[in-house]
């Protein structure tokens, strides 16, 4: 399977799928990052592509030093079921 892409100049994360790419779009803060869009092909949902690309997304944010800040309904449903994400 394909691995997670930063694709920094864009702001997001991407993961290529059988059906296109899905991303995770974020805007730099200071030290945080706030993911504000989250987005997978529609034959690709519920395969668990956007919690692997999510995962793998604020896995390398907190390598590189920032703070995690969920701002669109589906990094925030994640980092409620996985509480080791939070940044309060």
């Amino acid at each position: 399977m394909n691995s997670v892409r930063h694709n920094e100049a864009a702001s997001r994360y991407e993961l290529d799928t059988e059906h296109g790419t899905a991303i995770a779009v974020y805007r730099q803060q200071g030290d945080r990052l706030m993911f504000v869009h989250t987005e997978t092909p529609p034959p690709d949902e519920g395969k668990g592509i956007a919690s692997r690309l999510v995962r793998a997304a604020l896995d390398d944010a907190r390598a590189r030093g920032f703070k995690i800040v969920p701002a669109c309904s589906f990094v925030v449903d994640f980092v409620r079921r996985h509480p080791e994400y939070r940044d309060d």
